[in-house]
């Protein structure tokens, strides 16, 4: 499946700051393209597209499958934009990436799909995974990746744990007490917008 794999910086530099995507900081501050002085006014389809690339980019999803989530959100009751957060929230790899394992969602997703990654104490290979509430995660028996996880745990440079996940950090074992809030979402996005974007495909 095609992911991106391009310069992230640039990315982060037209969208802002996106804390799955990566975590370092361009020195140049316009945006990509525009040069230094840009007096051109976004449309308003434009900030849609933008609030939009940004989720797209920060998980590390395709289009076609922010497309579903987006029409799975829909689906069901409730408000529709924290639906969509919380499915986004409740995958694997995103909940790798909370927990302190890895340094990114992508950097995630690889320790999911090497099989690295335990869920309810069975090997898990699948980053979308959606994981549910009370699913205990967890690390493989490997000694290596148990060293390298802790190193990322030590040099975690968010220190504070989403209300919705409990560490032990010693067993490097955690559990998923509740959905995530709003609050918990890292990401600076307006949701309303994304879904305002899809309604009108």
């Amino acid at each position: 499946m095609s992911r991106y794999r391009g310069p992230k910086l640039r990315i982060t530099r037209r969208l802002g700051t996106l804390p799955g995507l990566t975590r370092k900081k361009s020195n140049k501050t316009y945006k990509p393209g525009k040069g230094e002085i840009d007096n051109q006014k976004t449309t308003e389809y434009g900030l849609r597209l933008e609030e939009k690339q940004k989720l797209k980019f920060n998980y590390g999803l395709t289009e076609s499958q922010l497309y579903r989530y987006v029409k799975e959100a829909k689906r069901r009751k409730g408000v529709t934009g924290l639906i969509l957060l919380q499915l986004l929230e409740m995958r694997l790899d995103t909940i790798c990436f909370n927990l302190g394992f890895a340094t990114s969602i992508s950097h995630a997703r690889q320790l999911v799909n090497h099989g690295h990654i335990t869920v309810n104490k069975k090997v898990v290979s699948i980053p979308s995974f959606q994981c549910r509430v009370k699913d205990q995660i967890g690390i493989k028996q490997n000694s290596a990746i148990e060293d390298f996880v802790k190193d990322n745990l030590k040099n975690k440079q968010v220190n504070n744990l989403p209300t919705h996940l409990k560490l032990d950090s010693s067993n490097l074992e955690a559990t998923i007490l509740d959905h995530c809030d709003r609050n918990d979402v890292s990401l600076q996005l307006d949701e309303l917008l994304v879904i305002e974007y899809y309604s009108r495909r």
